[in-house]
């Protein structure tokens, strides 16, 4: 019987259309899929998933770091994940009276009379409370 060795890291990388955000060796990822958040190891099986409005988070040894996610594309590649996203946030780049009243708006917009967008407003107040939550997180 051959010896399998497993990997103890995964290399992540979080890409926008600005900036690469991260490239360093985790031991865990959590991605907010688009049908819910998918965890991630080392030696993880090939894939590609749509990411939503979420958190992800990694975790290096003991401490777990927090970003939030709106929309975009991951790949795992069993010792590589990719994250492609639209927009990534640090907790300390977040602007939260910002954040605050964007879900303010969204709230009430989805609260009038007139006829609205609902899942694109949805989408917003998701965003900004996703932004609020990780704003809020210790890093």
């Amino acid at each position: 019987m051959a010896d399998v060795t497993l990997p103890t890291s995964i290399r992540l990388e979080i890409v926008t259309p600005e900036r690469l955000l991260l490239s360093e060796d985790v031991d865990e990822v959590t991605i907010p899929g688009m049908e819910g958040y998918l965890g991630v190891l080392p030696g993880h099986l090939p894939l590609l998933t749509g990411i939503g409005v979420g958190i992800l988070t990694y975790r290096k040894g003991p401490e777990k770091f927090h970003f939030a996610v709106n929309r975009g594309f991951a790949e795992v590649l069993g010792n590589r994940v990719i994250v492609l996203a639209r927009s990534v946030e640090a907790p300390k780049e977040i602007d939260v009276a910002r954040a605050q009243a964007d879900k303010q708006q969204a709230e009430k917009v989805l609260h009038s009379k007139q006829q609205i967008d609902v899942e694109g407003t949805m989408a917003e107040l998701m965003k900004a409370t996703t932004r609020i939550q990780v704003a809020e997180m210790k890093q």
